[in-house]
């Protein structure tokens, strides 16, 4: 799962942060890999910080030709990942549009972050759960979930909350929509809270498995 390949910076890709990329792949011997729909570096500086790219055309050309660089290098499936914004940047697609044109254009599926669709939605006055069902579902790969956190009206994500109530169905209606293949618990603070974290694991590894998808043929999704 990376955090620095920038996908959405123009040019090319920064060569050793991808080579280190594919050297963990592999040794993982990872099904597949993941970064995020954002840019962390300009041309000359490393921000740091995920920062959401504008809904454009042009990014749309960017993001899909990196995409398929780094699968290509890794040998393996991508998935990409929505991330919280600070601010909305606008575009000629919404941000679902977006996403599904990418998916499709990249041939690369989705890592839904669903704390952060949650937080977007409270921070910029949407829908998540109408937001979510725009959304192809095939595209939908792979499950990020956390609880989040509140300070005065603003929504974050520390990754160190337990998971509300409202998160936890926003999770089940995701896994009733999509062909979920996986749930990754992102806990990065209070570890040392076991017996919460064994409880929170044991409640999202239900929810996968009551609302494992089916296919027409009424075989489980693998």
């Amino acid at each position: 799962h990376g955090l620095g390949l920038s996908l959405g910076t123009p040019g090319r890709l920064h060569q050793p942060t991808l080579k280190q990329f594919v050297r963990v792949a592999q040794a993982a011997n990872a099904e597949w890999v993941s970064e995020h729909v954002a840019f962390t570096r300009t041309g000359e500086v490393d921000l740091g910080h995920l920062n959401p790219v504008p809904r454009t055309r042009e990014s749309l050309r960017v993001i899909t030709e990196h995409a398929l660089e780094v699968a290509e290098s890794c040998g393996k499936p991508l998935i990409l990942e929505n991330i919280t914004a600070g601010l909305q940047v606008g575009g000629c697609f919404s941000e679902t549009e977006f996403l599904n044109r990418l998916c499709e254009d990249a041939q690369c599926g989705l890592l839904l972050d669903v704390t952060n669709l949650f937080i977007n939605g409270k921070n910029h006055g949407y829908d998540p759960a109408a937001w979510l069902h725009e959304l192809d579902p095939r595209h939908i790969v792979q499950l990020h979930v956390v609880g989040y956190s509140k300070r005065g009206d603003e929504y974050h994500d520390h990754h160190s909350a337990p998971i509300q109530p409202e998160i936890m169905e926003l999770v089940q209606a995701a896994v009733e929509y999509a062909p979920v293949k996986g749930i990754i618990l992102e806990r990065d603070e209070r570890l040392e809270e076991v017996d919460e974290i064994a409880s929170e694991l044991r409640r999202l590894a239900k929810a996968l498995e009551n609302h494992r998808f089916h296919d027409s043929a009424g075989t489980p999704a693998q």
